[in-house]
């Protein structure tokens, strides 16, 4: 009888292949032969690359193949590294430290999907399309060129899908996608934040989206109003180190928090990744992270502790 792997593995890069200029795809497998962790479309993995470096991408592989995860990495030149380091020191054989499966980007049920993807934001999409009928979904995909669009073959032969590649046909048409589109219909959008932006503009029916990068929002301790919450320092007790610390204007709390837990889980450190994710026992936190829905901000149960902070003048974190 097979096993599965925990979700917390060590698995073999078993190979690394060309999916578009500059986009790499990783095929990870376990060194043992045993089973993977299920997972459905939407989900990633966080990954711990060689050199120590903790990155979040989406699996867009098929979820009935239970011996191996699919990656799809974009080479970023002014990202912090980690696409860097997949491109030029992952290869196969490579070990790398592996979390998850986690999902915050679920497929709902519905009777009509809309995606919209852009550049490697296709990666979460991908499993969505392949999961469903056709005729229950249509898919718009913009990239720079057809050369730099992952998967590109693959879906060209899916009914429902639209290529837009900027160089020959300019950027997707989004009102006339959007435009009499039923408000039952759930759109999918995933891409940098321009695309997002505009989408979110456009469409006030059921949206569900993803970001590869940080939303906007006001710098820690900067803005005004009633967003900018204390607009200034407070002091943030960490029940269960029996410290706290004195979070002031201009600092994060995660960067306040690592002097007394210097081992405390983080990766982004923008608020899209949802690693640094803290039970919150008492006080009132500043949400600026893009992981947390509205309702699970109105609770104030957890924060992202990179770029939340607190709306009053203390805060007590399960830390």
């Amino acid at each position: 009888m097979s096993t599965t792997v925990p979700l917390t593995a060590r698995l073999t890069v078993r190979s690394v292949v060309p999916e578009a200029d500059g986009v790499v795809g990783l095929v990870l497998t376990d060194p043992t032969g045993a089973e993977l962790a299920p997972w459905e479309p939407g989900a990633h993995l966080e990954v711990t690359l060689p050199s120590g470096a903790v990155r979040h991408y989406s699996l867009c592989g098929d979820p009935a193949d239970r011996s191996t995860y699919r990656l799809g990495v974009l080479r970023e030149r002014a990202g912090r590294g980690g696409s860097e380091e997949v491109h030029t020191a992952v290869g196969a054989g490579t070990v790398l430290g592996v979390r998850g499966p986690f999902n915050r980007f679920p497929l709902v049920p519905a009777e009509r999907y809309l995606f919209i993807a852009g550049g490697i934001g296709i990666t979460p999409l991908l499993p969505m399309v392949r999961s469903l009928p056709p005729g229950s979904w249509s898919l718009l995909y913009g990239g720079r060129s057809l050369p730099a669009m992952a998967y590109r073959e693959e879906l060209a032969a899916l009914p429902g899908v639209t290529l837009v590649p900027q160089d020959t046909a300019g950027l997707p048409d989004l009102d006339d996608v959007l435009a009499g589109l039923p408000a039952e219909t759930a759109v999918y959008c995933c891409g940098p934040e321009g695309l997002l932006r505009a989408v979110e503009e456009r469409w006030t029916g059921r949206l569900h989206t993803e970001r590869f990068g940080a939303a906007p929002a006001p710098h820690p301790g900067g803005g005004s109003g009633e967003d900018s919450g204390t607009g200034g320092g407070f002091e943030a007790e960490l029940r269960r180190s029996g410290r706290t610390v004195h979070v002031p204007p201009g600092r994060t709390l995660l960067d306040a928090v690592r002097e007394v837990v210097p081992g405390v889980a983080y990766s982004c450190e923008e608020g899209f990744c949802g690693t640094c994710e803290t039970k919150v026992i008492a006080g009132t936190p500043e949400h600026h992270d893009s992981v947390l829905g509205e309702d699970e901000k109105a609770s104030g149960a957890t924060m992202m502790i990179c770029v939340g902070r607190s709306r009053g003048a203390r805060l007590v974190l399960d830390l």
